[in-house]
């Protein structure tokens, strides 16, 4: 079996790759990345590809399967660089699939995607997915989601499957994920127990999460099986203030979501952190899945619990831990992060 995977060398890419690698059912494995990573993976071979630009085709011709997991976070500040990368990038992608008649194709959705929803109870993949329109990443989840059903309806003879993950964490994405959402000003290696004083206590927080490498070898059985249409990806627990808390012995101290947000949306203004308010918003209503189909048609069952992914990511983020590929790279942001500063918190790309 042959596999394309489209935005290879990030988070989720490198732990789906290797996930992939190690399937005896997969022959070779064709990473797209926009900039060529130094990693080295059995059966692995990299290309340079950008969603917005590339002709696709050839690279897709002659495979079994695309895992589409390119996604660009960055620049907040400008929404029109997202989409284009991800929903113009993603059309690009499902219309390649369809040129080359590739039999199937693995998408990342997400959590994301969601509707508003319970936090009391789980909700089952037919939960509607028209987001939460106020942030640009909802926005962006949900219309891809209506280019499949699109895409779907003119292809029937491929295979489509959907992933929609909670919130995805490993050690080595720690320095990403720095980047992309708390940005340069995060002294990591104080971000460890006992240090940390307080937890605000939001009203409404509580999400999933799962480890990244449970999240690729949700992807690998994707692939290799012959499964179809949307999956629900997360660990237990459900973790909310009082789980955050107690992961970094702190206690918790009520604000309201809105003196929250307000203090977000100032510090995004003035270009302190990339992350937009509105992410902020999402998180809080977002619902908890129910992820009884993904552990029952494709028989996943995540090997670390949701805390345990969250304390993986926190050892990273105090080692400042990466991968030798260009997102994951601790070095990006330049010495002292001066890089992320010139470009602008979560201004440029």
């Amino acid at each position: 079996m042959r596999v394309v995977v489209v935005g290879a060398t990030g988070n989720v890419g490198t732990s789906t790759v290797q996930a992939l690698a190690a399937d005896p059912a997969v022959t070779s494995i064709l990473g797209l990345a926009r900039r060529r990573p130094g990693l080295k993976v059995d059966k692995t071979r990299w290309a340079v590809a950008d969603v917005n630009t590339t002709d696709l085709v050839p690279h897709f011709r002659g495979a079994d399967a695309v895992v589409h997991l390119a996604w660009l976070f960055q620049p907040t500040h400008a929404p029109l660089v997202t989409w284009r990368a991800n929903v113009l990038g993603s059309a690009r992608v499902f219309m390649a699939v369809a040129e080359a008649g590739v039999p199937a194709l693995v998408y990342a959705s997400s959590v994301g995607a969601y509707s508003p929803g319970p936090k009391d109870r789980g909700v089952d993949e037919t939960w509607p997915t028209h987001g939460w329109p106020a942030a640009a990443y909802s926005r962006e989840k949900s219309y891809v989601e209506r280019l499949l059903d699109g895409f779907q309806a003119e292809h029937p003879e491929c295979r489509v499957v959907r992933m929609r993950p909670g919130f995805i964490f490993k050690r080595e994405s720690a320095a990403e994920q720095r980047r992309l959402f708390a940005g340069p000003f995060l002294p990591g290696p104080l971000v460890r127990p006992g240090l940390i004083p307080i937890v605000p206590d939001l009203p409404g927080l509580r999400f999933q999460a799962l480890h990244t490498a449970d999240a690729g070898d949700a992807y690998r059985l994707a692939v290799v099986q012959d499964v179809r249409g949307p999956f629900n990806l997360a660990a237990e627990p459900v973790i909310g203030t009082g789980e955050l808390a107690e992961l970094l012995k702190a206690r918790k101290v009520p604000v309201p979501a809105r003196g929250a947000r307000a203090a977000l949306r100032a510090a995004w203004t003035m270009g302190m952190v990339p992350a937009s308010p509105d992410l902020l918003d999402l998180a809080l209503h977002v619902p908890i899945m129910d992820t009884a189909r993904a552990r029952a048609e494709l028989g996943w069952s995540p090997a670390h619990t949701g805390m345990e992914a969250l304390r993986d990511f926190l050892a990273g983020l105090r080692t400042d831990a990466g991968m030798d590929t260009p997102p994951l790279a601790p070095g990006t942001g330049g010495p002292m992060r001066l890089r992320e500063l010139m470009t602008g918190v979560g201004r440029r790309p």
